[in-house]
């Protein structure tokens, strides 16, 4: 989850919110993804609704993805490290296809690290949309179909542990309940899965860790009277660590690793999370699907099945 913001408006005034949470929202919010109706919207529309130029939007985008490369090339200095991304089973010619909400919407996420960890070739596509449920990522089913991905990486599951009315001393209501959270996740792997080519291409990455003392302390969460539960997020990781498909436990790589919220992770948290599941991936490595050819690496962000393709630049 990430908290929206409007410009405040003093008499005749207007005050942009600040540039740290224009930021924030840059790094967390796509609205080309959740205003798909709209078709594919420029880069100036993009940047406005942010109010920022285009000019500073695309050197925010610019950093970010700089940031992610340069996360990926330490990662790979470390020569063990290296050699365990090489046994990844992602293969040139495949598309790689993530599920998620804004820890992998998070434009300096693991996802976006991954893309820089793979072989010429490899496309990535992240259908990941900042707040989603698994109920909202049932809807992506349609989108996934169209994809015909080889793999997926699913990691859902913690905006359903949200707590609606969470105080001090009332646990609240949860967003999504644990029967419907477990029922959504099977029906994401069931009928998504018919659109892989093989049973253990399906990877599931548990929600990470909570920082419950920040988390409770955070004051746009008091203010809204939500929260968020580490047992609750325990549950989910728990049934998904139950699965026969592969799966990747991401909360103790990233216990102290958040954002002042207690629920965003920082980058060296999403630099954990690529790392937990490089080294899963590796030490149990899935069957990899068939191989096609294509010419160069990229990297997809869908607002709609049709996505736009970001060549991978070295």
């Amino acid at each position: 989850m990430t908290g929206n913001t409007t410009e405040s408006t003093t008499g005749n005034t207007t005050r942009k919110p600040p540039r740290e949470l224009t930021e924030k929202l840059v790094r967390f919010q796509q609205p080309e993804k959740v205003l798909r109706y709209l078709g594919e919207l420029p880069e100036t529309r993009l940047a406005g609704l942010f109010g920022l130029d285009t000019d500073d939007y695309r050197a925010l985008l610019r950093d970010f993805d700089e940031q992610a490369r340069s996360t990926a090339a330490e990662l790979l200095k470390d020569s063990g490290f290296a050699d365990r991304a090489d046994r990844l089973p992602f293969r040139p010619g495949q598309r790689i296809v993530a599920l998620g909400e804004s820890t992998t919407a998070d434009r300096l996420s693991w996802f976006s690290i991954l893309r820089h960890l793979l072989p010429d070739g490899v496309e990535l596509v992240n259908l990941a949309v900042s707040g989603l449920t698994t109920t909202q990522a049932l809807t992506q089913l349609s989108s996934l179909n169209f994809l015909r991905p080889d793999w997926v990486l699913c990691m859902l599951g913690a905006n359903d542990t949200q707590r609606l009315g969470r105080g001090a001393g009332t646990p609240g209501t949860r967003l999504v309940s644990e029967a419907e959270t477990a029922r959504n996740l099977l029906a994401l792997r069931e009928i998504g899965g018919q659109a892989l080519s093989g049973e253990n291409r399906w990877i599931w990455l548990t929600p990470s860790s909570v920082d419950q003392e920040r988390a409770d302390a955070y004051p746009h969460f008091q203010r809204a009277g939500i929260g968020w539960s580490g047992e609750d997020v325990d549950g989910v990781a728990d049934f998904l660590l139950g699965r026969p498909e592969p799966a990747v436990d991401t909360r103790r790589a990233t216990a102290g690793l958040h954002l002042d919220d207690g629920i965003h992770l920082t980058l060296d948290g999403q630099r954990a999370v690529v790392t937990a599941l490089v080294d899963t991936l590796a030490e149990s490595p899935p069957a990899p699907a068939p191989t096609a050819v294509t010419a160069t690496t990229t990297t997809t962000t869908a607002s709609t099945a049709t996505t736009q393709t970001e060549a991978k630049t070295s």
